[in-house]
């Protein structure tokens, strides 16, 4: 046996039938490995890889310092978490759960084991998905949840998302005090005795069922309609799980009690794989092709294809003419759900979402809110009390919440969405997204990027790309191809966006933790973009050169 993880994992990347075996090693070293770890809160918790910095000990580290945070006396602390104080948490509980990755049921239970040592009632979900796990907070009232997972991460990697009571992904306040305790204690070489929950002294729960509840209570999707569609309608819905959590989800919202199971809905990749087949769990146009095969067998009127990722919080569409991104779907969501629905408010969208999106809310007279990157930037307008409440919250990397709904971005809610307007609208995805983009323009989002050198990761970065927004601002005008345009606007929440007088737009981020820059943009016709894109390159190189 290799005396690390990293080289076994190396080997099963390199052939992952051959060396599956390897496996059993990396179990053994996620117990025997008592090196600590740096441990960072991204944009949805801790990920590390499995037997080399996300080990037993560390999980339980990162666990004491949750419950460090939970007992902290600072207000602003517990303002964020939505308590009173620890006897508070005990009290109301927390939810956990986990993936179906390599040892998610053993690390979990060792969450749970330090938990009920300190008196704080647990309900144990399970295998289970990230809106389940958001929904289950509110439905129980719950003080927070731990899900393990590392979200859609490849198959090395596990991870733990922390959600206060409102459900939703925590905040800087939260995180930084987690991350802070965590670091200490890995510094000091901290190790933590392995604990065993005893039988009864957690409960279990089925989150499936409440989150079933939950879409019932919200009343944003029609589940009735959805599930009549379903039974009665000329469809065929093709759902891949990746191998992940989701599987069995959808079964159970698509189908009512009394129902029987249809093969109208056809459900792939459910079975237990820790390696994903070898791909990357993702919901990307590559991992679609076996959904579009299908859809392509059927004579149904009506045909939708998903995938989703392995904790069910990303969802990527298809029908038989196209793939339908979240740059689009999000925009056709906010549509329906004002039209056909309805609702007011605002449109939440991350900076380098399309603008596809603003198109159509200019047309209604929807505010349009733009965001940092990551979906805990939505919490202003996803909470119910919101003066500027979204009626849809969408980012380009295949997350969306709506009205009323979680504040986590759900998958689940992702599908029955698609479902609901296609039963209301009497269209396939594409013929509807047609109809919109005829009526409010078309929209060429794509992304790439660049690498730099490694020393200039972080600050020095930040600091010369700033350079841009000084040399470009609104009024000036940059040359994209043999073409002038004026600049229309100039964003720089997340990195900077210069959106330009035709409405097309570049937006240059550099990576807080990789030599690299990622350029986001927008054409107005497909052969636009790679004259936006070498736009972007250069006005990055640029800035770097600049001293």
């Amino acid at each position: 046996m290799a005396d690390n993880a990293k080289e076994l994992w190396k080997a099963i990347k390199e052939d992952h039938i051959k060396n599956v075996h390897l496996l059993s090693d990396i179990r053994q070293l996620a117990g025997t490995n008592k090196d600590p770890a740096l441990v960072t809160f991204g944009t949805s918790g801790w990920r590390g890889e499995i037997g080399t910095d996300f080990t037993f000990n560390n999980v339980r580290v990162v666990t004491g310092a949750i419950i460090h945070t939970l007992s902290s006396d600072n207000a602003e602390i517990k303002k964020a978490l939505g308590i009173r104080d620890m006897d508070d948490v005990r009290q109301r509980g927390i939810v956990i759960g986990h993936d179906n990755r390599l040892l998610g049921p053993e690390f979990a239970m060792e969450v749970i084991s330090m938990m009920t040592a300190e008196g704080i009632k647990t309900y144990y979900a399970g295998e289970t998905s990230t809106p389940e796990i958001s929904a289950a907070v509110e439905m129980l009232k719950a003080a927070c949840a731990i899900n393990l997972t590392p979200s859609h991460n490849p198959s090395n990697y596990a991870g733990m998302k922390f959600n206060p009571s409102d459900g939703g992904p925590a905040g800087p306040e939260i995180t930084d005090s987690i991350q802070s305790e965590a670091n200490r204690m890995m510094g000091e070489g901290t190790i933590i005795p392995e604990q065993t929950a005893a039988d009864g002294s957690y409960e279990k729960i089925d989150t499936i069922d409440l989150y079933l509840r939950y879409i019932e209570e919200r009343g944003t999707i029609d589940l009735q309609k959805v599930r009549d569609f379903v039974r009665n309608g000329d469809c065929f819905i093709v759902i891949d799980h990746v191998h992940g959590s989701t599987r069995g989800r959808p079964a159970r919202l698509l189908f009512g009690p009394d129902d029987s199971p249809s093969d109208k809905v056809m459900f792939l990749r459910t079975e237990d794989d820790f390696l994903f087949g070898g791909v990357a769990p993702e919901p990307s146009e590559d991992n679609m092709a076996t959904v579009e095969k299908e859809i392509a067998r059927s004579k149904a009127r009506f045909r939708l294809g998903v995938i989703m990722d392995p904790d069910g919080d990303r969802i990527r569409f298809a029908d038989p003419s196209t793939q339908i991104a979240m740059n689009y779907f999000g925009a056709m969501a906010l549509h329906f759900m004002h039209v056909h629905k309805q609702i007011d408010g605002v449109v939440a969208k991350s900076v380098g979402t399309s603008n596809f999106v603003n198109a159509i809310a200019s047309k209604h007279d929807i505010p349009v809110m733009e965001t940092k990157v990551g979906f805990k930037n939505f919490r202003p307008y996803m909470l119910k009390g919101a003066d500027k409440r979204a009626i849809v919250a969408f980012e380009e990397s295949d997350g969306i919440s709506g009205f009323n709904h979680t504040l986590e971005k759900d998958a689940l809610f992702g599908l029955l969405l698609a479902i609901e307007m296609m039963a209301t609208t009497g269209k396939n995805l594409s013929e509807y997204l047609d109809e919109l983009l005829e009526k409010y323009g078309r929209y060429y989002p794509d992304r790439s990027g660049i690498e730099v050198d490694r020393e200039l990761v972080g600050s020095p970065l930040r600091e010369k790309l700033a350079s841009i927004n000084k040399r470009y601002p609104v009024g000036s005008t940059i040359k994209i191809g043999k073409k002038e345009l004026k600049v229309k606007d100039v964003i720089d929440v997340d990195g900077i966006k210069i959106v330009l007088e035709d409405d097309s737009w570049l937006m240059i981020r550099p990576s807080g933790t990789e030599p690299k820059v990622r350029f986001y943009i927008e054409a107005r016709t497909p052969e636009g973009k790679d004259e936006i894109f070498r736009t972007a390159s250069k006005l990055t190189e640029e800035a770097i050169r600049n001293k």
